[in-house]
Protein backbone atom coordinates (compact mmCIF):
# COMPACT_ATOMS: atom_id res chain seq x y z
CA UNK A 1 0.00 0.00 0.00
CA UNK A 2 3.01 2.44 0.47
CA UNK A 3 4.03 1.40 -2.52
CA UNK A 4 0.84 2.15 -4.28
CA UNK A 5 0.56 5.75 -2.18
CA UNK A 6 4.23 7.10 -3.01
CA UNK A 7 3.97 5.86 -7.05
CA UNK A 8 0.19 7.10 -7.23
CA UNK A 9 -1.38 9.43 -4.83
CA UNK A 10 2.21 10.82 -2.57
CA UNK A 11 -0.01 13.74 -1.23
CA UNK A 12 -3.76 13.33 -1.10
CA UNK A 13 -6.72 13.88 1.45
CA UNK A 14 -8.24 11.20 2.92
CA UNK A 15 -11.01 11.41 5.97
CA UNK A 16 -10.22 15.16 5.92
CA UNK A 17 -6.33 14.63 6.40
CA UNK A 18 -3.64 15.03 4.13
CA UNK A 19 -1.22 11.97 3.30
CA UNK A 20 2.27 12.29 2.71
CA UNK A 21 4.25 9.31 1.92
CA UNK A 22 7.41 10.07 -0.10
CA UNK A 23 10.62 10.83 2.33
CA UNK A 24 11.36 13.91 0.75
CA UNK A 25 8.00 15.48 1.63
CA UNK A 26 7.96 13.83 4.92
CA UNK A 27 10.95 15.33 5.52
CA UNK A 28 10.13 18.83 4.68
CA UNK A 29 7.27 18.72 6.95
CA UNK A 30 9.06 17.62 10.16
CA UNK A 31 11.63 19.67 9.53
CA UNK A 32 9.00 22.97 8.82
CA UNK A 33 8.40 24.49 12.24
CA UNK A 34 5.42 26.23 10.79
CA UNK A 35 3.67 22.55 11.50
CA UNK A 36 2.75 22.37 15.02
CA UNK A 37 3.28 19.17 16.87
CA UNK A 38 0.63 20.46 19.56
CA UNK A 39 -2.41 18.53 17.62
CA UNK A 40 -2.76 15.73 19.88
CA UNK A 41 -3.93 17.84 23.46
CA UNK A 42 -6.26 19.46 21.08
CA UNK A 43 -7.96 16.08 20.11
CA UNK A 44 -7.77 14.78 23.29
CA UNK A 45 -9.93 17.89 24.79
CA UNK A 46 -12.53 17.40 22.12
CA UNK A 47 -12.64 13.46 22.53
CA UNK A 48 -13.22 13.67 26.31
CA UNK A 49 -15.31 16.73 25.99
CA UNK A 50 -17.46 14.83 23.50
CA UNK A 51 -17.02 11.01 24.99
CA UNK A 52 -17.46 12.22 28.68
CA UNK A 53 -18.18 15.54 29.32
CA UNK A 54 -15.76 15.43 31.99
CA UNK A 55 -12.89 18.28 32.71
CA UNK A 56 -9.70 16.27 32.72
CA UNK A 57 -7.01 19.20 33.64
CA UNK A 58 -4.16 17.37 34.26
CA UNK A 59 -4.38 15.27 31.15
CA UNK A 60 -4.64 18.55 29.15
CA UNK A 61 -2.08 20.17 31.04
CA UNK A 62 0.21 16.74 30.08
CA UNK A 63 -0.03 17.41 26.65
CA UNK A 64 0.35 21.26 26.69
CA UNK A 65 3.71 20.96 28.55
CA UNK A 66 5.06 17.44 27.03
CA UNK A 67 8.05 17.92 24.98
CA UNK A 68 5.92 15.56 22.27
CA UNK A 69 3.56 18.15 21.73
CA UNK A 70 4.79 21.59 22.29
CA UNK A 71 5.82 24.09 19.94
CA UNK A 72 8.37 26.94 20.33
CA UNK A 73 8.83 28.71 22.76
CA UNK A 74 7.81 26.11 25.21
CA UNK A 75 9.84 23.15 23.44
CA UNK A 76 12.64 24.94 22.90
CA UNK A 77 12.97 26.07 26.94
CA UNK A 78 12.09 22.58 27.59
CA UNK A 79 14.36 20.70 25.22
CA UNK A 80 17.09 22.59 25.95
CA UNK A 81 16.90 21.87 29.85
CA UNK A 82 16.41 17.93 29.18
CA UNK A 83 18.81 17.66 26.68
CA UNK A 84 21.47 17.86 29.19
CA UNK A 85 20.21 14.88 30.82
CA UNK A 86 20.60 13.08 27.78
CA UNK A 87 23.46 13.34 25.96
CA UNK A 88 26.01 11.07 24.14
CA UNK A 89 28.43 10.03 27.32
CA UNK A 90 25.47 10.08 29.39
CA UNK A 91 23.58 7.70 27.59
CA UNK A 92 26.43 5.53 26.97
CA UNK A 93 27.42 4.90 30.75
CA UNK A 94 23.77 3.20 30.90
CA UNK A 95 25.43 0.43 29.03
CA UNK A 96 26.02 -1.81 31.96
CA UNK A 97 22.66 -1.26 33.27
CA UNK A 98 21.42 -2.64 29.83
CA UNK A 99 23.61 -5.62 29.16
CA UNK A 100 23.05 -6.84 32.95
CA UNK A 101 19.57 -6.10 32.43
CA UNK A 102 19.36 -7.93 29.01
CA UNK A 103 21.35 -11.03 30.02
CA UNK A 104 18.81 -11.33 33.10
CA UNK A 105 15.64 -11.52 31.11
CA UNK A 106 17.50 -13.39 28.07
CA UNK A 107 18.19 -16.47 30.93
CA UNK A 108 15.55 -15.97 32.42
CA UNK A 109 13.17 -16.87 29.69
CA UNK A 110 15.51 -19.22 27.65
CA UNK A 111 15.64 -22.15 30.68
CA UNK A 112 13.04 -23.78 29.75
CA UNK A 113 14.18 -24.23 25.77
CA UNK A 114 11.44 -21.34 24.12
CA UNK A 115 10.34 -17.61 24.93
CA UNK A 116 8.02 -15.15 23.75
CA UNK A 117 10.70 -12.91 22.89
CA UNK A 118 7.87 -9.90 23.28
CA UNK A 119 6.59 -10.38 26.72
CA UNK A 120 9.73 -11.84 28.27
CA UNK A 121 12.16 -9.65 26.82
CA UNK A 122 12.04 -7.14 24.63
CA UNK A 123 8.68 -5.52 26.59
CA UNK A 124 10.16 -5.57 30.45
CA UNK A 125 13.76 -3.98 29.38
CA UNK A 126 12.56 -0.56 28.60
CA UNK A 127 10.32 -0.51 31.83
CA UNK A 128 13.42 -1.79 34.06
CA UNK A 129 16.27 0.47 31.98
CA UNK A 130 14.55 3.40 33.04
CA UNK A 131 13.07 2.54 36.06
CA UNK A 132 16.99 1.76 37.38
CA UNK A 133 17.99 5.02 35.90
CA UNK A 134 15.46 7.10 37.29
CA UNK A 135 16.07 4.85 40.56
CA UNK A 136 12.49 4.09 41.02
CA UNK A 137 11.38 2.74 44.19
CA UNK A 138 10.24 -1.13 44.26
CA UNK A 139 6.58 0.15 44.52
CA UNK A 140 6.36 1.93 41.61
CA UNK A 141 8.30 -0.32 39.58
CA UNK A 142 5.80 -3.10 39.83
CA UNK A 143 3.03 -0.31 38.37
CA UNK A 144 4.96 1.52 35.75
CA UNK A 145 4.97 -0.90 32.73
CA UNK A 146 0.81 -1.57 33.00
CA UNK A 147 0.61 2.69 34.18
CA UNK A 148 2.52 2.97 30.78
CA UNK A 149 0.28 1.16 29.14
CA UNK A 150 -3.10 2.72 29.60
CA UNK A 151 -1.34 6.18 29.14
CA UNK A 152 -0.16 5.40 25.73
CA UNK A 153 -3.73 6.31 24.94
CA UNK A 154 -3.43 9.28 25.05
CA UNK A 155 -1.28 9.29 21.51
CA UNK A 156 -4.27 8.55 19.85
CA UNK A 157 -7.44 9.64 21.61
CA UNK A 158 -9.50 8.81 18.35
CA UNK A 159 -9.34 5.47 19.75
CA UNK A 160 -10.43 5.84 23.19
CA UNK A 161 -14.17 5.59 24.86
CA UNK A 162 -15.59 7.58 26.94
CA UNK A 163 -14.77 4.62 29.98
CA UNK A 164 -10.97 5.30 28.83
CA UNK A 165 -10.56 8.81 29.85
CA UNK A 166 -11.79 7.99 33.34
CA UNK A 167 -9.51 4.82 33.52
CA UNK A 168 -6.53 7.02 32.11
CA UNK A 169 -7.17 9.72 33.92
CA UNK A 170 -6.95 8.15 37.58
CA UNK A 171 -3.47 6.81 36.30
CA UNK A 172 -2.29 9.76 35.06
CA UNK A 173 -2.91 11.40 38.63
CA UNK A 174 -1.42 7.85 40.54
CA UNK A 175 1.76 8.13 38.38
CA UNK A 176 1.52 11.64 38.84
CA UNK A 177 1.29 11.56 42.72
CA UNK A 178 3.99 8.92 42.90
CA UNK A 179 6.49 10.62 40.77
CA UNK A 180 6.05 13.70 43.13
CA UNK A 181 7.01 11.76 45.97
CA UNK A 182 10.28 10.70 43.74
CA UNK A 183 11.25 14.22 42.88
CA UNK A 184 10.50 15.52 46.30
CA UNK A 185 13.24 13.05 47.79
CA UNK A 186 15.53 13.61 45.32
CA UNK A 187 15.70 17.17 45.93
CA UNK A 188 16.48 16.01 49.71
CA UNK A 189 18.63 13.70 48.32
CA UNK A 190 19.83 13.70 45.09
CA UNK A 191 21.77 11.07 43.50
CA UNK A 192 23.32 10.29 39.90
CA UNK A 193 19.78 9.71 38.72
CA UNK A 194 18.24 10.34 35.88
CA UNK A 195 15.38 12.44 38.11
CA UNK A 196 18.63 14.51 39.99
CA UNK A 197 20.16 15.07 36.75
CA UNK A 198 17.10 16.65 35.44
CA UNK A 199 16.41 18.62 38.91
CA UNK A 200 20.28 20.03 38.63
CA UNK A 201 19.26 21.55 34.85
CA UNK A 202 17.82 24.57 37.12
CA UNK A 203 14.97 25.87 38.41
CA UNK A 204 13.17 27.00 35.20
CA UNK A 205 11.67 23.39 34.89
CA UNK A 206 8.85 23.31 37.25
CA UNK A 207 7.86 20.27 39.36
CA UNK A 208 4.98 19.07 37.07
CA UNK A 209 7.02 19.56 34.00
CA UNK A 210 9.60 17.38 35.57
CA UNK A 211 6.93 14.65 36.48
CA UNK A 212 5.66 15.06 32.90
CA UNK A 213 8.74 14.51 31.55
CA UNK A 214 9.30 11.70 33.60
CA UNK A 215 6.00 10.10 32.58
CA UNK A 216 6.42 11.04 28.91
CA UNK A 217 9.79 8.45 28.60
CA UNK A 218 7.94 5.47 29.63
CA UNK A 219 5.07 6.71 27.34
CA UNK A 220 6.95 7.56 24.15
CA UNK A 221 10.30 5.17 25.16
CA UNK A 222 8.29 2.14 26.42
CA UNK A 223 5.92 1.03 23.13
CA UNK A 224 8.70 1.94 20.53
CA UNK A 225 11.68 0.41 21.84
CA UNK A 226 9.55 -2.73 22.61
CA UNK A 227 8.71 -2.84 19.06
CA UNK A 228 12.01 -2.03 17.55
CA UNK A 229 13.78 -4.95 19.51
CA UNK A 230 10.41 -7.21 18.59
CA UNK A 231 10.59 -6.13 14.91
CA UNK A 232 14.30 -6.45 14.53
CA UNK A 233 14.33 -9.73 15.66
CA UNK A 234 11.29 -10.77 13.71
CA UNK A 235 13.80 -9.70 10.17
CA UNK A 236 17.19 -11.86 11.36
CA UNK A 237 15.01 -14.44 12.27
CA UNK A 238 13.12 -15.00 8.77
CA UNK A 239 16.33 -13.56 6.95
CA UNK A 240 18.07 -16.74 8.83
CA UNK A 241 21.15 -14.13 10.05
CA UNK A 242 21.85 -13.79 13.51
CA UNK A 243 20.89 -10.93 15.35
CA UNK A 244 23.53 -7.98 15.21
CA UNK A 245 24.45 -5.19 17.17
CA UNK A 246 25.37 -2.91 14.10
CA UNK A 247 21.91 -3.71 11.83
CA UNK A 248 20.02 -1.24 14.70
CA UNK A 249 19.10 1.59 12.30
CA UNK A 250 18.27 -1.17 9.04
CA UNK A 251 15.59 -2.60 11.77
CA UNK A 252 14.59 0.66 12.14
CA UNK A 253 14.32 1.55 8.63
CA UNK A 254 13.06 -1.61 7.31
CA UNK A 255 9.78 -1.57 9.70
CA UNK A 256 9.48 1.12 12.08
CA UNK A 257 8.07 1.03 15.20
CA UNK A 258 6.71 4.11 14.87
CA UNK A 259 4.70 4.40 11.46
CA UNK A 260 2.62 7.76 11.56
CA UNK A 261 2.91 10.69 13.30
CA UNK A 262 0.70 13.62 12.76
CA UNK A 263 1.05 17.60 12.22
CA UNK A 264 -0.67 20.52 11.99
CA UNK A 265 -0.53 23.63 9.35
CA UNK A 266 -0.09 26.93 10.63
CA UNK A 267 -0.11 28.56 7.34
CA UNK A 268 -0.95 27.63 3.85
CA UNK A 269 1.90 25.85 1.94
CA UNK A 270 2.59 23.95 -1.43
CA UNK A 271 3.54 20.19 -0.97
CA UNK A 272 3.94 17.43 -4.07
CA UNK A 273 1.44 19.83 -5.94
CA UNK A 274 -0.70 20.08 -3.46
CA UNK A 275 -1.95 23.30 -1.45
CA UNK A 276 -2.38 22.38 2.32
CA UNK A 277 -3.97 25.31 3.90
CA UNK A 278 -3.60 26.18 7.28
CA UNK A 279 -5.68 24.64 9.84
CA UNK A 280 -5.52 21.32 7.99
CA UNK A 281 -4.51 17.97 9.71
CA UNK A 282 -1.21 16.21 8.13
CA UNK A 283 -0.77 12.33 8.38
CA UNK A 284 3.19 11.85 8.10
CA UNK A 285 3.71 8.32 7.07
CA UNK A 286 7.02 7.44 8.07
CA UNK A 287 7.00 3.73 7.03
CA UNK A 288 6.43 4.70 4.06
CA UNK A 289 9.22 7.54 3.58
CA UNK A 290 11.94 4.56 4.63
CA UNK A 291 10.89 2.43 2.16
CA UNK A 292 11.40 5.25 -0.63
CA UNK A 293 13.47 4.17 -3.43
CA UNK A 294 14.36 7.47 -3.85
CA UNK A 295 16.59 7.50 -1.20
CA UNK A 296 17.04 3.86 0.02
CA UNK A 297 17.98 1.21 -3.00
CA UNK A 298 15.85 -1.83 -2.81
CA UNK A 299 14.01 -0.90 -0.38
CA UNK A 300 11.95 -4.07 0.68
CA UNK A 301 14.90 -5.75 1.00
CA UNK A 302 16.71 -6.13 4.82
CA UNK A 303 20.26 -5.58 4.60
CA UNK A 304 22.15 -4.92 7.76
CA UNK A 305 25.02 -3.91 6.07
CA UNK A 306 22.88 -0.82 4.58
CA UNK A 307 23.88 2.88 5.29
CA UNK A 308 20.87 3.94 6.89
CA UNK A 309 21.38 7.59 6.99
CA UNK A 310 18.39 9.95 6.58
CA UNK A 311 16.03 7.43 8.11
CA UNK A 312 12.99 8.58 9.82
CA UNK A 313 12.28 6.32 12.05
CA UNK A 314 13.13 8.97 14.97
CA UNK A 315 11.13 11.67 13.17
CA UNK A 316 13.23 14.86 12.33
CA UNK A 317 13.99 18.51 13.71
CA UNK A 318 12.89 20.24 16.31
CA UNK A 319 10.64 17.34 17.40
CA UNK A 320 13.32 14.35 16.96
CA UNK A 321 13.28 11.41 19.29
CA UNK A 322 14.83 12.96 22.56
CA UNK A 323 15.44 9.31 23.41
CA UNK A 324 16.76 7.63 20.32
CA UNK A 325 19.98 7.30 21.75
CA UNK A 326 18.39 5.17 24.64
CA UNK A 327 16.72 3.02 22.23
CA UNK A 328 19.67 2.59 19.71
CA UNK A 329 21.42 1.21 22.80
CA UNK A 330 18.80 -0.97 24.15
CA UNK A 331 18.46 -2.65 20.39
CA UNK A 332 21.86 -2.72 20.38
CA UNK A 333 22.55 -4.74 23.60
CA UNK A 334 19.54 -6.75 23.29
CA UNK A 335 20.29 -7.88 19.88
CA UNK A 336 23.66 -8.76 20.73
CA UNK A 337 22.46 -10.65 24.00
CA UNK A 338 19.75 -12.88 21.70
CA UNK A 339 22.81 -13.58 19.13
CA UNK A 340 24.58 -15.69 22.18
CA UNK A 341 21.82 -17.88 21.46
CA UNK A 342 20.29 -20.23 18.33
CA UNK A 343 16.60 -18.72 18.03
CA UNK A 344 14.27 -20.22 15.46
CA UNK A 345 10.74 -19.28 14.81
CA UNK A 346 8.28 -21.43 16.02
CA UNK A 347 5.66 -22.53 13.58
CA UNK A 348 2.66 -20.83 14.42
CA UNK A 349 1.31 -17.46 13.00
CA UNK A 350 2.50 -14.14 13.67
CA UNK A 351 -0.08 -12.14 15.88
CA UNK A 352 0.45 -7.99 14.97
CA UNK A 353 -0.92 -5.67 18.15
CA UNK A 354 -4.40 -3.71 17.03
CA UNK A 355 -4.64 -1.51 20.17
CA UNK A 356 -2.61 1.60 17.80
CA UNK A 357 -2.68 3.02 14.33
CA UNK A 358 0.92 4.00 15.02
CA UNK A 359 2.92 1.73 16.43
CA UNK A 360 3.59 -1.49 14.27
CA UNK A 361 5.06 -4.19 16.66
CA UNK A 362 4.07 -7.91 17.37
CA UNK A 363 1.74 -9.30 20.06
CA UNK A 364 4.01 -12.32 20.93
CA UNK A 365 7.48 -13.39 19.19
CA UNK A 366 7.67 -17.13 20.17
CA UNK A 367 10.88 -18.54 19.33
CA UNK A 368 12.89 -22.43 20.18
CA UNK A 369 16.19 -21.82 21.91
CA UNK A 370 19.34 -23.75 21.29
CA UNK A 371 22.44 -24.36 23.18
CA UNK A 372 24.07 -21.40 23.90
CA UNK A 373 26.49 -20.15 20.64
Amino acid sequence: MYRQLRETRPVHRSLGTWVLTRHADVRTVLHDRSFSAGLIPRLVSEQARRLSGENVPRIERLGRKSLVFTDNPDHARLRGLVNRAFTAPTIAKLRPVVEKTALRLAESAARNGGMDVIAEFAAPLPVAVLSEWMALPDTLRENVGRWTHDIRFLLEPGLMKGADFARVAEVVDRFAAALDDVVQARREQPGEDLISRLLASGDRLSGEELVFVCMMCFVAGNETTKSLIGNGSLAFLRHGIPPGAGAVGEALRYDSPLQLTKRLATRDVEIGGETIRAGDQVLLCLGAANRDPGVFADPDRFDPARDTTGHLAFGHGMHGCLGGLLAELQAEVAFETLSGYRLSLRDEELEWQDQSFIVRGLKRLPVTVGSAR
